[in-house]
């Protein structure tokens, strides 16, 4: 019997890049907001203990897929003989920064920690999680977060309700190298809790306050003029979507969105849309579909 889960986008509402640690790995500061556009998430449950992918994903190894590396990271919990069928409906590009891929990741943990019944806690899950990308935590830890670290030390943010447009250039941008850029700022100053002020909610599992945006939009993307630079196709998108709205790219890009305060308003610009570009209307969520398959 084959369960169908959801895999949910993310879009960064900023994100500052505010040092480098010594092992090279950028410190960040962001929100990352889930929206309800998704990938779907194939399972099928084995007893020979197996984790197989059904299909091909262009450009991506079986054991190199994120979504095998989770099934197989999670079995070490899993009682014996636990195996899986794997198999992905890709809505979300790649190389988007849309978080696809690490996304589809988090939803396998999430749906075989309760399939598998291994029940483990959402801390625990944020560490395995951890170990197949910085992005992958923040789909197990479930709702709107201010991220701080690589991008691993999460805390609940309040965001206000908004339908996003977004658009995906044709094209794909390799994250590494937008980090690896000499031109990239490194240096933005920390937000403290300004422009944000106390919300809430639970906790965190590092135990920090949630935190509550008061704009839909703060901030900027420290890794969007290096994009720009090199890929026309990103600034040619932002200049048009910025006729309606303060336009931003998440990630490392390609996609941009300009958020909206209501689905009318969204559906209207998207209406105008050249025939050149793509794009698509998503509302925010304020928790994943799964989020209680741990604890």
């Amino acid at each position: 019997m084959s369960h169908a889960y959801p895999a949910p986008a993310k879009l960064n509402l900023f994100l500052h890049v505010v040092g480098r640690r010594a092992d090279g790995y950028h410190l960040l500061q962001s929100v990352f907001r889930l929206i309800d556009r998704a990938d779907t998430v194939h399972l099928e449950l084995r007893d020979d203990g197996h984790v197989e992918r059904e299909g091909d994903l262009p450009g991506v190894a079986e054991d190199d897929d994120l979504t095998v590396r989770a099934a197989r990271l999670l079995q070490a919990h899993a009682p014996a003989g636990s195996g899986v069928s794997i198999r992905l409906d890709k809505v979300l590009p790649m190389g988007g920064g849309l978080g696809g891929g690490s996304s589809d990741a988090a939803t396998v943990l999430l749906a075989l920690n309760r399939l598998w019944k291994i029940n483990l806690p959402r801390d625990i899950m944020q560490k395995l999680a951890l170990q197949l990308g910085a992005d992958v935590p923040v789909f197990v830890f479930g709702q709107t977060a201010f991220a701080e670290g690589v991008g691993e030390i999460l805390r609940p943010a309040n965001a206000p309700q908004a339908w996003y447009v977004v658009l995906m250039p044709p094209i794909q941008i390799p994250t590494a190298a937008i980090f690896a850029a000499p031109e990239l700022t490194r240096n933005t100053p920390p937000l403290k809790i300004a422009p944000f002020s106390a919300g809430v909610g639970h906790t965190s599992s590092h135990g920090l306050e949630p935190i509550e945006s008061r704009s839909p939009l703060v901030g900027h993307n420290d890794l969007q003029p290096v994009v720009v630079k090199r890929y026309p196709e990103v600034a040619r998108h932002l200049e048009w979507l910025g006729q309606f709205g303060e336009a931003r790219m998440t990630g490392s890009g390609a996609c941009v969105f300009a958020s909206f305060g209501t689905e009318d308003a969204a559906r209207d610009v998207l209406r105008q849309l050249p025939d050149s570009m793509q794009g698509f209307v998503a509302q925010g969520l304020d928790k994943h579909p799964l989020y209680d398959c741990c604890a």
